[in-house]
């Protein structure tokens, strides 16, 4: 099969941490052509859907750091591959958030044609924080608004701590703890957020979402899911004077058995994430409470394998081979 990702670029990339990276490894150890390219590369020619891409197959059952400096290698060669993005079996969709529209929107018109984990609508869906909102049962109380008075209402009458999110960004940045102890420091913050300096319709909307006091002790749930079934999970402890739960912003991994409730939230969610065609995503728990859904480039394989003594690439990769086949029956 032809497998292409369209993701960052490889150079800056842990290869042994990288959830991306090991898919990529599994597809070329099944002998599968694999191709690389990055947002910009997409355009229309005559109609059609095009992609300079680079062909980064190299031999297989090489170790994963050797691999991964022969597949950079081949991005060194002048050999660009000019290839209708039709002719793909499968195109994994890895660029970090933020979700680039363009790439998104120049690929819409082929999605049913070439198999997407994710698909282009899913991910305009499913990018912002806001898609949690299709759940409301089981998130946190949650409120999103651009005008700083409520928002510094909302925060007043709750009394309690409240976590300020971004709606775009990921990894934990820009995240952010608020209680009413300290009013200077929040009304500057919230203004800060929501570019309060601006007329109305060109401030940055944001969420605050109540603060659940476990997060401290015990840290939050990565669950993988896949087709909406749970793929793997890990517990993660924010770092010590921290209270984000992101291994980018310096947080611990410990190995975790999904729980009763953990299951109950996946079997809420599963319905909805197959009908939008997320059918790779990372949910993030705490307590018993979803808090955030991942479906850009959702991460967690490496560091789960390693906890759990399992290969959850080898899964995602059966996945998509099953899923190209029936596309190719449907499309025949």
């Amino acid at each position: 099969m032809k497998i292409a990702f369209l993701m960052d670029r490889l150079e800056p990339i842990d290869p042994m941490m990288e959830t991306t990276s090991q898919l990529m490894y599994e597809c070329n150890q099944r002998g599968h052509t694999v191709y690389f390219l990055e947002p910009h590369d997409i355009y229309i020619r005559e109609y059609k859907v095009v992609a300079r891409m680079r062909n980064i197959t190299v031999p297989t059952d090489l170790s994963m750091k050797k691999y991964w400096r022969s597949a950079i290698k081949c991005l060194k060669k002048d050999d660009l591959i000019f290839e209708t993005v039709t002719e793909l079996d499968a195109l994994f969709l890895r660029k970090n958030p933020p979700l680039n529209y363009q790439a998104v929107e120049f690929l819409s018109p082929v999605n049913d044609r070439v198999f997407m984990i994710n698909s282009t609508n899913g991910q305009i869906l499913g990018n912002s924080k806001l898609y949690t909102l299709n759940f409301p049962g089981i998130i946190p109380m949650t409120h999103v608004s651009r005008d700083p008075k409520r928002l510094k209402k909302i925060i007043d009458d709750f009394g309690g701590a409240m976590v300020v999110k971004p709606l775009q960004r990921y990894g934990g940045e820009g995240v952010i703890k608020v209680s009413i102890r300290d009013q200077e420091n929040l009304n500057s913050l919230i203004n800060y957020y929501v570019k309060g300096y601006e007329d109305y319709p060109a401030r940055e909307p944001i969420m605050v979402q109540e603060f659940l006091e476990s997060v401290k002790k015990d840290g939050d749930i990565r669950i993988l899911l896949l087709n909406g079934e749970i793929l793997g999970a890990m517990r993660r402890k924010p770092m010590k004077g921290d209270f984000r739960t992101n291994v980018h912003a310096g947080a611990h991994v410990f190995k975790h058995t999904v729980t009763e409730r953990e299951k109950e939230i996946c079997r809420v969610i599963k319905d909805r994430l197959i009908k939008d065609g997320l059918y790779f995503v990372g949910i993030d728990v705490i307590g018993d409470k979803l808090v955030e859904i991942n479906c850009v480039s959702p991460g967690g394989i490496p560091r789960i394998n390693k906890l759990d003594g399992v290969k959850l690439e080898a899964n995602v990769i059966d996945f998509v081979e099953r899923k190209v086949l029936e596309m190719k029956g449907k499309n025949d």
